[in-house]
Order: C-alpha cells, then structure tokens, then sequence
C-alpha cells in the first residue's frame, strides 16, 4: 500500500518497490524529465489518486553547471559570460544584474546613454522571454500557432542583438562601466528597433484574439492553479507571478535601478493568479515594454557609451592599444587573469526586475580581481518550490498548464 506523502522532503522509493493494494489506488507517476512540457531539465513526482493530484515532490539538478563556484574563479569581466548562460532566454537581463552589482562594489557610475542603452536591449530581452514563456505554454496546451507568430517576432529582436553585439543569444555584452565594444551603435540600429517595434503590437494583438477567449484555453487555465495574495508573499514570489496574484509590486518603479525612474510605464496586476492571469500580465508587460522603449529612444542621450578607460576597469581603445606602450600596458593590465581591475574590500546586491521576477547577484570582494563569493538570487528557484501548493487536489492535465505559466528555467533554478 502506497503511504500518502507528508514530508515533502523524503526520498522517493524507486518504482519497482511499490505493490499495489486494490482498496488504494494512489499510484506514483514522474511527470519529467522526459515529458515535453519539462525540457528534459525538471521532475515532477506526482502521488495520484486517479487523475487527481494529492501530492507533488519538485526535483532539481538535471541541469546544474556550479555557476556560483565558477564564477569565484574569474575576473569581474569574465563572470559575465557565465551570466548569459543561467537565463538564456533573457541573457541581457542576467548580463545588467551582474554588472550593477560589480559597479556597486568599484563605486562606479556609468553615463546616462549606457543607461539609457542597457534599458532598451533589457526591455527588449524581457519582450523575448515573454515570447517563448508565452508561446510554449500555448504548445504545451495544443495551441502550435502561438508559438510560430512569437518565434518570428523573437527572431527580429535577435537579429538587432546580432547588429549590435555580433552575437544572437549568449552575448555577454555589458561590461564593468559600459559595454564590451569601443565602436559606438551602429547606425542602422535604431532604424532596425523601429522596425522591430512596429510589428510588435500587431503580433501580440494576434495572440490576444486567438486565446484570451477562447473557450478551450479559458477551460484549461482560468481558476486554475491559484496563488493567493498571502502565499505569493510567502513563498517570496516576485515577477509577473506576483503581480498577477493582484500585488503591484516592480523593482523598477519601488527601487528604480539605470535610469528607470525616467520612464512612465504601467504595472499591471491579475485579478486571482491563476494560470489565465498569469498570461495576461506578461501579455501586457510586452506592451509597457515597448512604452518604454519608444521613450529611451525619444530622449537617447548623447555623449560616451563606456567610462573613461582611465578608471582601469575598461579596456582602451584599439588605438592606443596599436599606437602606444603605456596603452600596450593598460589593455595587459586589465586581461591579464592574475592582475585586472580590483574592486575594494567590500559587498554589494542590486536587485533588479528580470523577466521572471526578482534577480540579484550577491558579491563579496576581498580586494583580488574577480568576487571573493558569488551568490545568485534567481527567481525561477523560488518559484518552483511553489508548484505543490498549486497542483494539489488538481487534475493531471492541469501539471502542464501550471507548470508552463510559472516559466521555469533550469539553468538559473540550478545555477
């Protein structure tokens, strides 16, 4: 007889240990990692009761690269790179974390057209991860042409991130003080950008009609995998998941960070948090993010992208690389593992709004020339242990939707 699962904590017996009792009928069933709808990445152990869920054990660790220790084991510039790889569905937003942390650390203030230009490409990332999340909860309930109208919209913002950093989806283009090129934009960025977001609307008003009413997806995700105001706060819930359980809550308006307190946006909030207001406010977040990019470019600064290479924290400029011996040196000074820019003993966190919710990178300094520790706050982490408390007393088809709404990505779960 299979004992209902009360410590949520215990090791799962294996499946060929269980003998069934015909006057229990509960059964064990592992929802992932080979499920489609979990990537091959995350577990679901499911106790069932039919086709009723009476209890759920998360797993982690399908995906798990020790980003964390890796990152003890670079330069400051260096970790960037390990960055784009937890998030890879929004690398800029993990790239600006990182850095606003480090710049916390060397007292550094980049120029407002850095900010300004770190504020676009974040918007625009957070667009692109609203596709996918979106999209592919779409496919995991059966609605495919979701998914093909937001991927050829993702791809138009891949290719401005190509124009601008060379690289589509691991760009690792933040740098400590500004950017990893010494060229400013190229000119034919921001007539691309306008391109870009006027063919956004029209894709997103698309999906709007195709599911917002329609009967089948309103079956499959209205009162579906609730998340109270009082529970979104105490599994500390943050992002679109938080906000659709009716809590206005957005770092970028209560702790403004690169110059966001320069913009009108709107915050939008659910209803209930179900799985239905879930998609409606990532569904709106896409358009505030477009607010907010037509505003940065209205009001572009001019002037320098990076900060003076004589802070020491940036590489100079090719030319003087090329045409002199103290520029020969600076460029060494900076490359070099066992020199580099060395931030002063010392801690910092700069929260910040990624696309999932609250993401901060914690950063202790002892003086050398990459983090003493390095400590990750992501979302994702917090949101899966929520799924539980969610799926109980649910049926087996709702594990789909409620999983896909959360938008849980194993590599900054796993960090």
């Amino acid at each position: 007889m299979i004992e209902q699962m009360t410590d949520m904590t215990a090791e799962p017996k294996p499946m060929h240990e269980f003998i069934y009792d015909p006057d229990d009928q509960r059964m064990l069933l592992n929802f992932g990692p080979s499920h489609p709808a979990t990537h091959g990445t995350l577990r679901l152990l499911l106790e069932l009761d039919g086709e009723r869920i009476v209890d759920c054990v998360p797993e982690i660790g399908y995906l798990h690269h020790g980003f964390e220790k890796l990152g003890e084991y670079r330069t400051y510039n260096q970790t960037v790179t390990i960055t784009d790889r937890m998030n890879y569905l929004s690398p800029m937003n993990n790239n600006l974390a990182y850095i606003l942390s480090v710049e916390q650390l060397f007292g550094i203030q980049v120029t407002k057209r850095a900010e300004y230009l770190r504020v676009i490409l974040a918007e625009l990332s957070r667009i692109m991860d609203h596709l996918i999340c979106i999209g592919t909860h779409a496919m995991d309930l059966g609605a495919f042409t979701v998914l093909l109208y937001f991927i050829r919209e993702r791809e138009n913002i891949y290719n401005l991130f190509e124009l601008l950093t060379g690289t589509r989806l691991t760009i690792s283009y933040v740098r400590v003080g500004g950017f990893a090129r010494d060229r400013d934009i190229p000119d034919a960025f921001f007539p691309m950008l306008h391109k870009v977001l006027a063919g956004l609307p029209a894709a997103i008003d698309e999906v709007d009609r195709l599911l917002s009413h329609n009967k089948i997806y309103l079956d499959r995700t209205k009162e579906v995998g609730v998340l109270s105001k009082e529970d979104a706060a105490r599994y500390a819930v943050t992002g679109p998941c938080l906000r659709a359980s009716a809590i206005p809550w957005d770092l970028r308006v209560q702790h403004p960070y690169s110059s966001y307190e320069d913009f009108e946006f709107d915050i939008p909030v659910g209803a209930i948090g179900d799985v239905y207001d879930r998609y409606l406010v990532r569904m709106e977040e896409m358009r505030q993010s477009i607010r907010i990019i037509q505003q940065a470019i209205a009001h572009f600064p001019d002037g320098p992208l990076n900060v003076d290479s004589d802070s020491k924290v940036m590489l100079p400029e090719k030319k003087e690389v090329y045409g002199s011996i103290e520029g020969l040196i600076h460029q060494f000074e900076v490359i070099m593992p066992n020199r580099g820019s060395r931030a002063p003993l010392g801690e910092a966190y700069v929260p910040t709004e990624a696309p999932n919710g609250e993401l901060g990178y914690f950063i202790i300094s002892n003086q050398g020339n990459g983090p003493y520790r390095f400590r990750v706050r992501p979302p994702s982490f917090y949101h899966f242990q929520v799924i539980p408390l969610l799926l109980r007393g649910r049926l087996l088809s709702d594990a789909v939707s409620v999983l896909s709404s959360l938008n849980i990505i194993a590599g900054e779960l796993d960090r």
